[in-house]
């Protein structure tokens, strides 16, 4: 009941009309089915007499037809004959044939045989006249004749008896709706008792409300603004109105509390502002901070790099080169989307770094679709995989140790793969990388700042789909693969194509 008292006054006053229409339409449909039910009944009272005088007429016809045959011996008499038989064949099958102790049941059965046997007799009769046999057909139309008889006067005896019966059990049903029609003017009555009381308490219980707040403002109207509060029993829009009718009359004697506490939360407020623009300049002058040193180192590698192609130092001039040039990737301002080709640049520029580090231990190996390569995709997400694949995967394999870098195209998809045959990893590693779940130790972080975690995270949101990346590993010393699903669009599906 509270919660219906919450609602809004629109709300409840249809809920109000709606529950009464839905009871007086349900006791309705109620009453209408059993008046229907018992309609129903009544009209099937005398459906056996109905059945059975369909049956004495369908035998009728069966003996006209049949002797009208003998008498004129043409097609249509015939034709007439065999359309009676199939007609009166089709009523009797209709009959119930079992052995019963009922009179009604045994009448019904030794109709049903006796036919059957009648019209076994007028097609021998048939048959014999179309075969001129004039002494047979005689014997066959006596008997048929006989047994016509005999089936007509025990319909007529068992269409007597179920008259009686049914008479009975239809004055029976008469005074049973009788009944029904009383009972039904008081359930009606009843029910519009009921729906008046309802109505009429819960209107009150909506009104009350109102009659209370009436009051009080005529209190306050008249300059008593020590009016006791109104009780609040409800949420509707009275229940509401009356809440701020109370809070309007606690709020004259504490306006100036509330007005002292209002300036100094906007005190605080302005002080966490200026606060937080302090944190933000800190954190801006940090950035900019961080990003002097790899300025300086790749400043300091170029000129290191011009002072060894100056001395003819080839090989340290190819190296410095290849560092500045990977340091300079991350320090030249690009957005966060860059080019397959140019992610594929870098790991191809880090693994040099790696080869002149390790005395050129790590086999390198491209299968490359250059159409590909000017597709968009997040910046420094390849070269923290490779790192990723060479540090745990093939670090401990000298020379043995081989990455495998390829782009395709499969489906809608432009796959990126970078596989090794080092170590590998079980698949529960595997997945608590993908759920971001793994935990590397302090001594194993990645060099770069750079983990897994945020090369998936990043390639979702690029993607926009959770199964981005995908980790294979057959097992230990049986390698690892990662693979990079990025959708295409239909112009670079056109474009590949061709």
């Amino acid at each position: 009941m509270s919660r219906f008292l919450d609602r809004p006054l629109q709300y409840k006053i249809i809920s109000i009309c709606v529950f009464a229409n839905i009871i007086i339409f349900v006791v309705n449909i109620f009453l209408l089915l059993g008046i229907n039910s018992m309609s129903m009944e009544m009209e099937l009272v005398y459906q056996d007499n109905r059945h059975l005088n369909r049956i004495s007429d369908a035998l009728d016809d069966v003996q006209d037809s049949m002797t009208e045959y003998l008498r004129s011996k043409t097609s249509d008499s015939l034709e007439t004959y065999f359309m009676a038989d199939g007609t009166y064949s089709k009523l009797i099958e209709q009959l119930d044939g079992r052995v019963t102790e009922l009179s009604f049941g045994r009448m019904e059965r030794n109709i049903k045989y006796m036919s059957q046997n009648y019209l076994s007799e007028v097609s021998m009769t048939v048959e014999a006249k179309r075969g001129r046999n004039v002494e047979k057909y005689r014997v066959y139309y006596e008997n048929a004749t006989e047994l016509y008889n005999y089936i007509s006067e025990y319909i007529t005896s068992l269409n007597l008896e179920l008259l009686v019966s049914n008479s009975q059990h239809y004055s029976e049903l008469s005074e049973l709706f009788r009944t029904y029609e009383f009972i039904s003017f008081i359930v009606i009555t009843i029910v519009m008792g009921g729906n008046i009381i309802i109505i009429t308490s819960l209107v009150g219980a909506i009104i009350q409300p109102l009659k209370k707040l009436a009051d009080s403002a005529n209190e306050v109207a008249e300059g008593n603004f020590d009016a006791q509060l109104i009780e609040i029993t409800s949420n509707d829009e009275v229940g509401i109105v009356s809440n701020a009718f109370n809070k309007m009359l606690i709020s004259i004697k504490q306006y100036i509390e509330r007005l002292r506490m209002s300036m100094e939360k906007e005190r605080n407020m302005q002080e966490k502002e200026l606060m937080m623009e302090s944190h933000l300049k800190d954190a801006k002058l940090k950035y900019l901070q961080a990003q002097i040193n790899p300025h300086f180192l790749f400043n300091t590698l170029n000129a290191g790099a011009q002072l060894a192609m100056m001395e003819g130092a080839d090989k340290t001039y190819e190296y410095v080169q290849t560092v500045a040039d990977f340091f300079r990737y991350n320090v030249k301002g690009k957005k966060n989307e860059v080019t397959i080709g140019e992610e594929v640049t870098l790991v191809d520029n880090y693994i040099r770094i790696l080869n002149v580090r390790f005395s050129g231990d790590i086999g390198y190996e491209k299968q490359v679709d250059n159409r590909l390569l000017g597709v968009a995709m997040p910046n420094m997400i390849l070269q923290p995989i490779v790192e990723n694949a060479v540090n745990h995967g093939i670090r401990e394999m000298g020379n043995q140790g081989k990455i495998t870098l390829k782009v395709y195209r499969q489906d809608s998809f432009i796959c990126i793969s970078i596989g090794d045959n080092g170590k590998g990893i079980s698949k529960d590693n595997i997945e608590k990388i993908l759920s971001g779940s793994w935990k590397r130790k302090q001594d194993q972080n990645d060099n770069n700042g750079i983990g897994m975690d945020n090369v998936i995270s990043r390639l979702r949101l690029f993607t926009e789909n959770e199964n981005a990346v995908e980790i294979k590993s057959e097992g230990e010393n049986k390698g690892c693969e990662v693979i990079i699903r990025l959708p295409m669009d239909e112009a670079q599906q056109t474009e590949t194509e061709i």
